[in-house]
C-alpha cells in the first residue's frame, strides 16, 4: 500500500495508525510488545498515543500507555522503524504554555525518546490565547523535540483561526487534524472542518474509527453487551443507523470476502481528506485482521451503499 503524505507536516504514512490507548490498560506487557513487534513486522508506520492514556482506569495517573511504548521501544530497537504521535492538553493545565513545556518533557522521557514525530494538542482551550498555545509548541519545534504539530477535537472555527494566527504571527502551524469518523458518528468531521482540512492541506487521522467495537459485528443485540467492557459504550449504536449499517456491511463482507472491520476501516481511508484511520488492538490476531484493511479497496457503489446506510 503506498503511503500517504500527512499534510504538509513532511511525514508519510500507510493508511493505518496502530492506536497505543490500550497498552497498559487492556493490553499487558506481553500482549502489548506482541502486537507492536508484529505491527513492525508488517511494515508499521505511526503509532498513536496521549499523555492521559489510560488516566481513568483506578489507579493510572496517565502516561501508562507511554511508558508501555517506551519500554518496548528500548527493548525492540525499532525507533527508527516507527513514527511517534502523542498528545497533549486532556489533564490539569489543559494547553496553558507551562504545561506544554512540562507534559513534553513527560512524555519524552517515558517514550525514551528524543523527538516526538506528531505532537497533537489533544482538545481545544478556550481558556488560553491561541498565539501562546502555537508559541509554546514553536519551541518545541525550534529545540528539536517535536518535528510537526496536530489539533485534536477543534472546531473548523477554532482551527480556521488558528490557522490565520500562524499566517499573521509567523507561528508554527498545525498540519494534522485528528477528529472522531466513522461509519455512524459523522458530524464532526463531515461539511465545515472536512472542508478546511482539504482547502487548507492539513493530514487527517481519524479515531474511533470502529465505534468502539460496534462495527466489528460482536455487537448484534442487548445479549452481546456482556462480551467486554466496553459494551455500554456501544449499546446506543443500536438504536438509529447501527443495525442498517452493519446489514450492508454484511452484503459487502459477502461480496468481497473482507470482514467488518476491515470494510470499516477501509470506508474511512477512501473518505475525502482522510490520510488514514486510527485503529487498536490487544492481540496479534486482532491486528492482523484490521491491519488487513490496508488490502481492501471498496467501489464506488459499497462506498455510496455505506454512506447512505449511515445517513438514511
Amino acid at each position: 500500500m503506498t503511503e500517504r503524505a500527512l499534510g504538509r507536516s513532511g511525514l508519510s504514512i500507510r493508511p493505518f495508525v496502530l492506536g497505543g490507548n490500550v497498552f497498559g490498560m487492556t493490553a499487558d506487557k506481553a500482549a502489548s510488545f506482541a502486537v507492536l513487534d508484529r505491527f513492525v513486522e508488517l511494515g508499521g508506520g505511526m503509532i498513536d498515543t496521549a499523555d492521559v492514556y489510560s488516566a481513568w482506569v483506578p489507579g493510572h495517573r496517565g502516561g501508562e500507555s507511554e511508558s508501555m511504548m517506551g519500554a518496548w521501544l528500548k527493548e525492540s530497537g525499532a525507533r527508527d522503524r516507527v513514527l511517534i504521535a502523542t498528545k497533549v492538553g486532556m489533564m490539569e493545565g489543559g494547553l496553558k504554555p507551562d504545561r506544554i513545556r512540562s507534559a513534553v518533557r513527560g512524555s519524552l522521557d517515558r517514550l525514551g525518546i528524543d523527538t516526538i514525530d506528531l505532537y497533537f494538542a489533544h482538545k481545544d482551550d478556550p481558556d488560553v490565547p491561541l498565539d501562546e498555545v502555537l508559541g509554546a509548541f514553536g519551541e518545541l519545534v525550534d529545540a528539536g523535540t517535536v518535528r510537526a504539530i496536530g489539533a485534536s477535537n477543534y472546531s473548523a472555527g477554532r482551527l480556521a483561526e488558528a490557522l490565520r494566527v500562524s499566517a499573521e504571527k509567523g507561528l508554527p502551524r498545525f498540519t494534522a487534524m485528528q477528529p472522531e469518523l466513522n461509519l455512524i458518528d459523522r458530524a464532526q468531521y463531515e461539511g465545515p472542518l472536512q472542508q478546511l482540512c482539504i482547502a487548507e492541506g492539513l493530514g487527517v487521522v481519524t479515531y474511533f474509527s470502529l465505534a468502539s467495537g460496534y462495527l466489528t459485528g460482536k455487537y448484534r443485540d442487548e445479549g452481546d453487551l456482556g462480551k467486554s467492557p466496553r459494551g455500554g459504550r456501544v449499546a446506543p449504536y443500536m438504536k438509529g443507523q447501527g443495525p442498517a449499517v452493519l446489514a450492508v456491511m454484511d452484503r459487502i463482507a459477502a461480496e468481497t470476502g473482507a470482514t467488518l472491520s476491515q470494510i470499516a476501516l477501509a470506508w474511512v481511508a477512501a473518505q475525502p481528506g482522510v490520510t488514514a484511520p486510527i485503529a487498536s488492538a490487544t492481540s496479534v490476531a486482532q491486528l492482523d485482521e484490521i491491519i488487513g484493511s490496508l488490502d481492501v479497496m471498496l467501489t464506488a457503489e459499497q462506498i455510496a451503499a455505506l454512506d447512505q446506510a449511515g445517513r438514511a
